[in-house]
C-alpha cells in the first residue's frame, strides 16, 4: 500500500479535527422536524446498517410522528452517503446511518473525496461490532492459531475482507505470525457469511451477523477483532494475543451534516436512542438478537471516539505502508 505521501500530508488532521460542542438542553418533545426527514442509508439493503435504520424510521414514525424517507445511498463503504449528506440541509431534515469507520479511515484513505470530519455533526451509535474473524466449525479450526499453524503447513487461506481497514488488519496479522493471507475483498457481511458457507473463502470478518450461526455451532470465531473478548465467543483469542497492536472496534451510528441546531442534535440523538435501547421495539429486539445488545455514545462522547478513531486509522495506515 502507497500512503507515505499521504499520510505525511494528513499527520496533522486527526489531532487538528474538531468537532463543535453542542450544548444541549431540548428533547425530542420540544423539537419538530421542518419538514420529512430523509433518511440516508449507506450499505445494500438487507444488511445490518439497512436493517436498523430501517427500524429505527418506523418507530420514530411512531413514537413521534415525523415523516422518515428511508432511501439507499449506497458504495465506497458510505462515502457516497458522506458526500450527500455533506450537501443536504442542515435543519434536521437529513440524517444518514453509517459506520464509525466510514468517517475515518474511509475518509482518510479516499484522499480526493474533499471530506473531512468537522463536514459532519455526529448524532449517536445504536450498537458496536461484535468483529471476529468466523470460519465453519467443519473445517476443524478452534482458534486462529489454528489457521496460522495450517498456512505454516503450506494450506492456502482465502480471507474474507469487508474493508480497506480490515484488509490492512488482515494483511498485519498474516505479517505478525510470518503468514500470508489470499485477501478476498467482499461488500459486507452478508457476502462474507454467503462466501464462507459457500466454501468460497475460508475465513472472514463478520460484524456480528455470524452470532446466531455460531450459537448454533455452525460456525466458529477464530479471533476477536475488538478490544474485549466476543459476547458468544469470550474464548477466541483477542487480535493483541496474535501479535496484532490494533483493533477492529466500531459503531453503527447515524449522522447529520454540519451546523446542525443544538435542539435538533439532541432531539433526534435521544429519540433513536431511546428506540435502541428499548429491546422491546422491533429495532432494540433486532439489535439485542444481532449485536447483544444496544451500546448508545452521543454528544461529546460520540465527538471524542472519532476523534481519536482518526487517530488510529492514521497509525494503522502508517503501520501497513512498512
Amino acid at each position: 500500500m502507497n500512503t507515505r505521501k499521504m499520510l505525511t500530508a494528513l499527520k496533522g488532521v486527526g489531532t487538528a479535527l474538531v468537532i463543535g460542542a453542542a450544548s444541549m438542553t431540548a428533547n425530542a418533545a420540544d423539537w419538530t422536524p421542518p419538514g420529512p426527514i430523509k433518511l440516508m442509508i449507506g450499505f445494500k439493503a438487507g444488511g445490518g446498517v439497512d436493517t436498523q435504520a430501517r427500524l429505527i424510521a418506523e418507530e420514530l414514525s411512531i413514537r413521534h410522528g415525523w415523516t422518515i424517507i428511508p432511501e439507499q445511498v449506497t458504495g465506497k463503504g458510505g462515502l457516497n452517503l458522506a458526500k450527500a449528506l455533506k450537501k443536504a440541509p442542515n435543519d434536521g431534515t437529513a440524517i444518514g446511518m453509517v459506520v464509525t469507520e466510514t468517517l475515518g479511515y474511509n475518509m482518510i484513505v479516499a484522499k480526493r473525496s474533499g471530506l473531512k470530519l468537522n463536514d459532519f455533526t455526529p448524532l449517536t451509535t445504536t450498537a458496536g461490532f461484535q468483529m471476529g474473524i468466523v470460519a465453519r466449525t467443519d473445517k476443524g479450526w478452534k482458534n486462529m492459531h489454528d489457521v496460522i499453524a495450517a498456512a505454516k503447513n503450506g494450506q492456502k487461506i482465502r480471507f474474507g475482507v469487508l474493508t480497506p481497514r480490515l484488509a490492512d488488519v488482515a494483511y498485519l496479522l498474516g505479517k505478525a505470525n510470518g503468514v500470508d493471507f489470499n485477501l478476498v475483498s467482499l461488500r459486507g457481511g452478508k457476502a462474507a457469511m454467503n462466501g464462507i458457507n459457500a466454501g468460497d473463502i475460508d475465513v472472514g470478518w463478520a460484524t456480528g451477523i455470524q452470532n446466531k450461526a455460531v450459537l448454533a455451532g455452525d460456525m466458529v470465531n477464530l479471533a476477536s477483532g475488538i478490544k474485549t473478548p466476543l459476547k458468544v465467543s469470550p474464548e477466541a483469542p483477542l487480535l493483541k494475543d496474535l501479535g496484532v497492536d490494533f483493533t477492529t472496534d466500531g459503531y453503527f451510528m447515524f449522522a447529520a451534516p454540519a451546523g446542525l441546531p443544538d435542539e435538533a442534535r439532541k432531539a433526534i440523538s435521544e429519540a433513536i436512542a431511546e428506540i435502541v435501547n428499548d429491546p422491546t421495539t422491533k429495532a432494540g429486539g433486532m439489535i439485542k438478537k444481532a449485536f447483544m445488545g444496544a451500546e448508545v455514545i452521543k454528544g461529546q462522547d460520540l465527538n471524542a471516539f472519532l476523534e481519536n478513531d482518526t487517530r488510529e486509522s492514521l497509525r494503522l495506515l502508517e503501520a501497513a505502508s512498512q
